[in-house]
């Protein structure tokens, strides 16, 4: 006979789940613990409103740990942005149109940006654009916005207009959060109309992350992981993990 499980441990037995899976199925945890489906989601939506689990269709993955203003962004890690910057250089063509996304890892591409390229770089991200000010042949686009002073980027209808019948090669993403079913998200909701946008304009479209923000959700829905061509992401991730993005047929670059 199976022990009956109070609320309060259920939910750090679901925890433990989400620790060890990296996500938590409904189905599966409502196996696991021998309690309805209609339990768990109560649960799950219980943890979701404590702050503990970001609620997705089917079940609940770990929250993004992308938070915080751009300095304190700016300090983690930088290393690994480096070396996702300069990886993710090389995918912009010479002459090439790119829209450059907002956040710590796009202000490492544009640092990373050979000094002999010709492009036109157009972006919401205020301290690229001040980067590729001393790049000597980059052209810089700044779209201009309400500043949202914490992201150090620019939002807002002006900028969602100044993107309306643009047409760039490649659209570079900087996401908080990515998942092979939740997609692609976003922290701030006019962050997410921006980059929903920009996405749009692009022939290509690449996401930069770094390897925590996989498997992770964020609040507000940018893409869905099919509208990519390409993730650009760390070496250490486990292996089973990148296998499972080629074969949702994205190009994987990893840094």
């Amino acid at each position: 006979m199976t022990d009956i499980l109070l609320p309060d441990e259920r939910r750090r037995r679901l925890l433990d789940l989400l620790a060890l899976d990296g996500k938590i199925l409904a189905t599966a945890a409502s196996a696991a613990l021998g309690v309805s489906e209609d339990t768990i989601r109560r649960d799950l939506n219980d943890l979701a409103r404590n702050g503990a689990v970001r609620r997705v269709h089917g079940g609940a993955l770990p929250l993004t740990p992308a938070a915080g203003s751009f300095d304190l962004r700016a300090e983690s890690r930088p290393e690994a942005k480096a070396a996702l910057g300069r990886v993710t250089a090389g995918l912009i063509r010479p002459g090439e149109v790119v829209l450059l996304d907002g956040g710590t890892t796009m202000l490492a591409v544009a640092e990373a940006l050979p000094p002999d390229l010709r492009a036109t770089i157009v972006t919401p991200n205020l301290p690229a654009a001040l980067a590729l000010t001393r790049h000597p042949t980059v052209e810089v686009v700044l779209l201009g916005g309400r500043v949202d002073k914490g992201g150090q980027v620019t939002v807002g209808t002006s900028v969602l207009a100044a993107l309306e019948g643009l047409r760039a090669d490649l659209c570079l993403l900087g996401v908080c959060s990515l998942d092979l079913e939740a997609g692609l998200g976003a922290m701030d909701h006019e962050e997410a109309l921006v980059k929903r946008r920009m996405a749009a304009c692009a022939g290509r479209v690449a996401a930069v992350v770094t390897a925590d923000k996989l498997g992770t959700a964020a609040p507000f829905p940018i893409l869905a992981v099919d509208r990519l061509d390409a993730l650009i992401t760390e070496r250490a991730v486990d292996a089973r993990i990148l296998a499972a993005y080629r074969k949702a047929g994205l190009t994987l670059l990893l840094a």
